[in-house]
């Protein structure tokens, strides 16, 4: 009884968002019936969805993997006591096929947007109409940092999506999810929006992810998130799912970062990011109390790179970022989203809070990455490490330059790999690294095992990291 009186209650209140949107193009062609209404007068979605869907395209990845070969078949001595003729000089790649989702986003150009996981390392993609007809694509550009990627395809009579404003978005609002779920074709879910700004998740990179209880599920990924008036307000990225299906919490990119990331891709074929040049952390009531300020949200600037644009735009150590170019900061994770899609050379304003009082400066980002947060995890091999510059001069360290091992959480993954507190990280697969932001930017591009230089006390030591 329960279930049914909460299906009726959601239909009521569907019906009544319904009627709440008012008239449009269906009511011109039948002024007798509201929008959405269908001949039997009850609610429906479908005159919607028929301008909605042939917008959303099924993808198809194709790619070729070497198979890997236990080292006891590769043995000569072994295959010949088992008499089994010589190993070939190499395995036959194995050809293998994923499915994805993705959104057409200008018909004239044949744009389509989708998860930069979806496409990774395929050799072919193939993109499937509602109509289908089917086209080879040309990947324009990926970001690993946002998870978008731009697909291009040559096609005529093309529909496209129009990118809405997600930063209009609210906690409440009605919603519809598009994609490929498990291969099955298009298929269409409905929900709301369940919360805003979420990050921290498992996923790498840029966060600020909105929640949805539309049912999102493998193979969904890079299909659209549509609100009620027919415009794309996020990409489907990734869910929750502990039994591997959905359970009511999936997530999108946001439109308007999604717009940022696609503007970039066109022009460069990548994301060039401006950097400022800090290092901060979330603003907790306990650095609230301790450094006397009365603000609910914000980060807090705990290192400046030395020559960066933050040190030359007079950012200190202990200042409190409230916002960016007038955009409320919610925190660490927060600011590093915002200044990450912003393009190098960018000048921005930013409202700080310094001993009591407030004031606005501005910098003009520099190339390279962008802010890194305590806890970021491109240090996810160092997790559970607090880390701080090692200053040449140091009395207690003398002339050594490199990253100082503060403190070691027990039983953390960097403690497990055998890291202690007072270690000194020297260099990173064999490159030095004097600082955090080095360190950083060495770990971002190790792939595979990962060798430290460690000193510790009298002795110089190799950790081997997986």
């Amino acid at each position: 009884m329960r279930s049914i009186i909460f299906h009726i209650s959601r239909t009521v209140a569907l019906f009544c968002v319904v009627l709440a949107i008012g008239t449009g193009p269906a009511a011109a062609q039948s002024p007798d019936r509201p929008l959405f209404m269908n001949e039997n007068g009850l609610p429906t979605l479908a005159p919607l969805l028929d301008q909605i869907t042939p917008a959303v395209v099924n993808i198809s990845v194709e790619s070729r993997q070497t198979a890997e070969m236990n080292p006891l078949f590769s043995d000569p001595f072994f295959r010949r006591f088992f008499d089994m003729p010589p190993a070939p000089q190499a395995p036959a790649p194995r050809r293998q096929m994923s499915a994805g989702s993705g959104v057409i986003v200008d018909a004239e150009k044949g744009y389509v947007l989708t998860n930069h996981h979806v496409i990774d390392t395929g050799d072919r993609i193939v993109i499937t109409l509602k109509d289908r007809r089917r086209f080879d694509a040309e990947l324009v550009g990926s970001d690993p940092g946002t998870d978008i990627a731009l697909l291009q395809i040559d096609a005529e009579n093309l529909t496209a999506l129009e990118l809405g404003d997600s930063d209009r978005l609210k906690v409440g609002d009605y919603v519809l999810a598009i994609g490929n779920p498990f291969g099955l074709g298009q298929t269409v879910t409905s929900g709301i929006v369940s919360a805003l700004g979420r990050s921290g998740l498992s996923v790498d990179g840029y966060e600020d992810f909105i929640q949805t209880d539309a049912s999102i599920n493998p193979g969904n990924s890079g299909g659209a998130l549509a609100a009620f008036d027919g415009r794309l307000v996020g990409i489907n990225t990734a869910i929750i799912a502990p039994s591997g299906g959905n359970v009511g919490i999936g997530f999108a990119v946001p439109a308007n970062m999604v717009r940022a990331v696609m503007e970039q891709l066109i022009e460069y074929g990548e994301v060039r990011r401006g950097r400022l040049g800090v290092v901060i952390q979330d603003f907790t009531p306990d650095l609230a109390e301790a450094l006397d300020i009365d603000t609910g949200a914000g980060a807090v600037v705990t290192q400046v790179e030395p020559g960066s644009a933050a040190e030359e735009a007079g950012l200190q150590p202990g200042d409190l970022i409230v916002s960016v170019d007038g955009r409320a900061v919610a925190g660490s994770a927060d600011l590093r989203s915002q200044i990450g899609l912003k393009r190098v050379g960018t000048e921005i304003g930013l409202e700080i809070i310094r001993d009591g009082s407030t004031m606005t400066i501005n910098a003009t980002l520099r190339e390279g990455g962008t802010v890194a947060a305590a806890g970021d995890r491109q240090f996810d091999r160092l997790a559970g490490a607090e880390l701080r510059n090692l200053q040449p001069g140091d009395p207690d360290y003398g002339e050594l330059e490199g990253v100082l091992v503060t403190r070691m959480d027990p039983g953390s993954r960097a403690e497990r790999s055998g890291l202690e507190a007072g270690d000194i990280i020297l260099a990173v697969n064999r490159s030095p690294v004097s600082s955090v932001t080095e360190l950083r930017r060495e770990l971002s591009r190790a792939e595979g095992a990962l060798a430290l230089t460690v000193q510790r006390g009298g002795a110089r030591i190799f950790l081997v990291m997986r």
